[in-house]
């Protein structure tokens, strides 16, 4: 078996270039915050900033996957970028033009806007992200793409990684202005690589062409969902399990600091990243099988488990150990969402879809986050610290501090739920239609072959692409795009 999927060369390409720019819009993201907080000593501020970022992430996930159906992907992806370098450009002019002391003034707009400039040119580029998952689709071939999808999550681990361990580094000791300049000359480097990226021409379905003209269609989107048996299931589900995960979102920084130094906490979450990137490496290595939603259920419960008991005693190895085992099967349920998607929704609504998804499940967790932080401070922790609290929880618990105790209450009913909440959905009717719908839908293997150095396709025998995701997939559309609209083709 090969270590890596046959992806082909322009797939790989967009990965490493979306990967790159995941980083660096996170880079300066994690950057603004942390130079928030110790410039103003604000917790008001950063919440507002980390609020708003995911909430405008939610809000324009919709209208983004419309962008990414109407239009050429890479053409998506160029305009991103592009917007996204002249909102950090301007937000560096911006910079040198306001003073320091009025730069961090929360009592004048000169900081909201500096953020905002900033806010917007890192929300945009999840256009690409949403563009990425339907490359997927136009440029690997189904029985592929669960590996593929392994790849995308192993490039968010890294992404992760790095952010977790540069952005406080480059705050520290070159200053939010130069953070700042290096993140606009590494998205200009990423929009140069853009250009130079030879695509293919998808073919534009006429639905997509004349359904509703790039418009927020979230009635169109919902419709397609129904059409699909269980694949709106599927969604609420995600949506349910990110809904759990905020729980972890809210208390795992707390409970981290209980056990760590500031300092060893960091390099515990750096760590700890290294499973995302194992787990996703073990996706693009095996696949998913070919039961994709039974993985993914199956992961889930495994994670429930985990997260309900690495914290049942106050042991830093255990916890440590958990954290890393949780996020190795983080890539396997993201991977097996995205493959069902690609298979069961035609490829003119997969942005739509995608987008619809995005938006649901990000503000999922954010909620939860808001909601168990002073539910866990005002009721969980002061029952773990009275004497009738630590009695019940010590043989299940054992003995802590009662922050830790109180926190590990909530992680065991939040990851039992999660286990249970997965293992019902295993039995129920919608879970066995969306299995048959992945079944029975013919995979959609359009895969569209690369172009050679000519900046044309490359074919072999008849019927056989050369050069594209994989070397012997046939061609079931009627007629080549590029042989009925030639002055279309991509000039780069």
């Amino acid at each position: 078996m090969a270590l890596f999927p046959p992806v082909g060369r322009t797939f790989a390409h967009l990965l490493l270039n979306t990967a790159v720019a995941g980083l660096t819009t996170s880079f300066l993201w994690f950057a603004l915050t942390f130079w928030a907080y110790l410039e103003t000593r604000s917790v008001l501020a950063t919440g507002i900033v980390g609020g708003a970022y995911m909430l405008f992430v939610s809000a324009s996930s919709i209208l983004f996957g419309s962008i990414v159906d109407h239009h050429r992907k890479i053409v998506v992806m160029r305009a991103s970028t592009i917007v996204t370098l002249v909102l950090f450009a301007a937000a560096g002019v911006f910079a040198l033009q306001v003073p320091d002391d009025r730069l961090t003034d929360l009592s004048r707009p000169w900081f909201w806007i500096f953020a905002a400039l900033i806010l917007i040119g890192a929300i945009v580029e999840h256009l690409r992200n949403i563009a990425l998952s339907t490359c997927v689709t136009i440029l690997v071939p189904d029985a592929e793409r669960d590996r593929a999808n392994g790849l995308v999550g192993t490039a968010q681990g890294i992404t992760f990684l790095a952010t977790s361990a540069v952005s406080g580094l480059s705050v520290g000791f070159l200053g939010m202005r130069w953070t700042l300049v290096l993140a606009t000359l590494v998205v200009a480097a990423g929009l140069v690589h853009l250009l130079v990226i030879r695509m293919p021409q998808e073919p534009v379905p006429a639905a997509a062409a004349s359904d509703d003209h790039g418009r927020v269609d979230l009635a169109g989107s919902l419709a397609v969902i129904r059409a699909q048996a269980g694949l709106f299931a599927l969604i609420i589900f995600s949506t349910f399990n990110n809904l759990v995960g905020g729980v972890y979102l809210a208390l795992m920084d707390p409970y981290g600091l209980e056990m760590f130094s500031v300092q060893m906490w960091g390099f515990v979450m750096a760590a700890s990243s290294v499973g995302f990137i194992l787990g996703g490496f073990a996706i693009a290595r095996t696949g998913l099988g070919p039961k994709p939603v039974r993985t993914m259920l199956l992961c889930v419960i495994a994670m429930g488990l985990i997260g309900g008991l690495f914290t049942a005693r106050e042991w830093w190895w255990l916890y440590g150990l958990g954290l890393f085992a949780y996020m190795c099967l983080v890539p396997a349920v993201e991977a097996a969402e995205q493959t069902v998607i690609q298979r069961v929704v035609p490829l003119e609504r997969q942005g739509r879809i995608f987008g619809f998804s995005m938006a649901v499940e990000t503000a999922a967790a954010p909620l939860t986050a808001f909601l168990i932080a002073p539910i866990t401070a005002n009721w969980v922790i002061p029952y773990a610290a009275s004497a009738e609290g630590r009695a019940a929880l010590e043989p299940w618990l054992g003995i802590g501090t009662p922050t830790s105790r109180g926190i590990a209450l909530v992680f065991l009913v939040a990851g039992m739920i999660m286990a249970v909440v997965a293992a019902l959905a295993m039995v129920s009717p919608s879970y066995r239609h969306l299995e048959a719908t992945y079944a029975t839908t013919a995979p959609r293997d359009d895969v569209i072959p690369e172009l050679g150095a000519a900046g044309l396709p490359e074919f072999g025998a008849p019927g056989e692409v050369v050069g594209s995701a994989s070397s012997s997939v046939a061609l079931s559309m009627p007629q080549r795009p590029w042989e009925t609209e030639p002055d279309d083709r991509d000039p780069a």
